[in-house]
């Protein structure tokens, strides 16, 4: 299956189209020749949300640049404050 397909390719082919999906892939529908949507399995869509999360969170990219600088503090769960 090509990764871009036109609108009416995508209606005649959708459910290959969810198979690509289903197994990793992403199939680009066009309009026009424009890109206008993607076609994206769960599993991936997930895993990008939650990357976004974490981007969107201050803490948590400031814990990784700590980390990647290996400025790392290892301690016992119990000796964080609540």
């Amino acid at each position: 299956m090509k990764s871009t397909v036109s609108i009416s390719e995508g209606q005649d082919t959708f459910p290959a189209l969810v198979k690509v999906a289903e197994k990793g892939g992403v199939v680009t529908v066009t309009r026009h020749d424009e890109p206008v949507a993607c076609v994206i399995g769960h599993k991936r869509m997930s895993a990008i949300a939650e990357t976004l999360e974490v981007m969107g969170n201050a803490a948590a990219m400031t814990a990784i640049a700590e980390h990647k600088a290996g400025r790392t503090q290892w301690g016992n769960l119990d000796e964080i404050p609540e």
